[in-house]
């Protein structure tokens, strides 16, 4: 189906969605909804970080929207630095209708300001159908739903370099023993295994949720991501042994003190270029998009992916990202919107062109570009109660989400030296005390 012919489908599925499902709570938000065509001079302005072909897709989205109800939705692209945009422009009076939060942590705070309007009926009605329980908690506050999650990034998947397993004569491991072991039969053909993006700390903490996730499971994870359980808790400590048995010096692309200077996209290239000198990078779906824009590597060909193993008889785990959107007006064309954001149909628009993953499980993922994008969108909607969001991005910028300090410069010197266990899990419990306040 060519991009036109989806955006009529999105917007005949919106007819059939904004025709049937009116006389909701007006207090909610949600009812009264518009009969197609009844938003006619209506505008509307949606923010988000996007820019380049996200905002082209998404505003593709926004063209079905427009088609079927008559309003007109403007596209602001807020830049990375969304929260002091948005901050500004709320305590200026001037708040878009809309708003994509790449962190339920952002969701929370504007909660707690009072800036969001809660999902209407239909908004709400629609999550619960095409969204499993976790999507709904994560846009939730004190039970109060706000956010539909539109978009959605899978952070478990660890690429390889196909030609670099052939020649080792290695395979995709299915547990985390064979990852190791993976990783001894690529060293032993001459080419080291990792490549460690050391220069990034949040690479650093990407890694660390994975392996947490797996040997502690999803009930210790969201305990640990609200410092319900100490850093230096039992759990952490297994985690953290649990790395140093990948980041060791014979393991990783210029040892521990070399991949110190390794940024996220000379990880990737390390890995990918005419000549690697790596040949496995673990991050997210986006390392798709790097291995495209600066290697002549193909996705599908020379490159691949495996998610991350499982530890020790662990479930199928999914650690991710994503955007939610949420009303910072109160109209009946917001609450439509929003809505729609919540149908299969305005996914697939932008699923086709590529580019994304949506964490709704009624989404066709036929319509996916290619059978890798595929893979990847079905392992996070499949991981269902154990998806876990970016533990980081639920923390305190202070312990969590900021360079040189915290969690990321504590990482950061534990992959330098991978010994200093009990060393390193105490200190993170102390700088997580002081960034909750404990």
């Amino acid at each position: 189906m060519n991009r036109t012919t989806r955006i009529a489908a999105g917007a005949a599925a919106l007819a059939l969605l904004i025709s049937g499902c009116g006389g909701g709570d007006d207090d909610a938000g949600g009812g009264g909804a518009p009969e197609a065509g009844s938003l006619e001079g209506e505008s509307l302005e949606l923010a988000a970080v996007f820019t380049g072909a996200e905002q082209e897709a998404l505003e593709a989205v926004l063209a079905a929207f427009s088609e079927q109800t008559g309003a007109e939705v403007t596209f602001t692209s807020t830049g990375d630095d969304i929260a002091t945009v948005l901050g500004t422009r709320i305590a200026g009076g001037d708040a878009p209708d809309v708003a994509l939060l790449p962190q339920p942590g952002l969701l929370k705070q504007f909660v707690e300001d009072g800036s969001l309007t809660p999902l209407g009926d239909d908004a709400s009605a629609a999550v619960d159908e095409n969204y499993n329980e976790v999507w709904r908690e994560l846009g939730s506050v004190d039970g109060e739903l706000y956010g539909v999650w539109f978009k959605a990034a899978n952070k478990s998947t660890v690429w390889y370099n196909t030609g670099a397993f052939e020649d080792a004569g290695a395979t995709v491991p299915e547990d985390f023993d064979a990852f190791v072991d993976t990783l001894g039969t690529i060293a032993d053909s001459g080419i080291t295994p990792l490549s460690v993006a050391g220069g990034d700390g949040w690479t650093l903490t990407d890694w660390f949720e994975n392996v947490y996730l797996r040997v502690a499971g999803p009930e210790m994870y969201d305990q640990l991501t609200a410092h319900e359980i100490p850093w230096t808790d039992p759990s952490v400590i297994t985690a953290l042994e649990t790395l140093a048995e990948l980041w060791t010096e014979e393991n990783v692309v210029g040892g521990n003190a070399g991949a110190q200077q390794v940024l996220f996209p000379d990880s990737v290239e390390a890995v990918f270029s005419a000549e690697p000198s790596g040949a496995i990078v673990y991050e997210g779906d986006f390392v798709a998009g790097v291995i495209g824009d600066a290697t002549e590597a193909v996705v599908g060909e020379d490159a691949d992916f495996f998610p991350f193993p499982s530890i020790d008889g662990s479930p199928e785990s999914v650690v991710g990202g994503g955007d939610v959107a949420v009303a910072l007006s109160d109209s009946e064309g917001t609450q439509a919107l929003l809505a729609y954001l919540a149908t299969p149909e305005a996914a697939e628009i932008w699923a086709e062109l590529g580019g994304y993953i949506s964490p709704n499980e009624n989404v066709d993922t036929s319509v996916y570009p290619d059978d890798t994008t595929r893979a990847i969108a079905e392992a996070l909607v499949g991981a269902a109660e154990n998806f876990r969001f970016d533990m980081s991005d639920q923390m305190p910028p202070a312990f969590g989400g900021t360079p040189g300090q915290g969690e990321w410069a504590l990482l950061q010197n534990f992959l330098a030296d991978p010994t200093t266990v009990d060393a390193t899990a105490t200190a993170l419990e102390a700088a997580a005390a002081e960034a909750y306040g404990a």
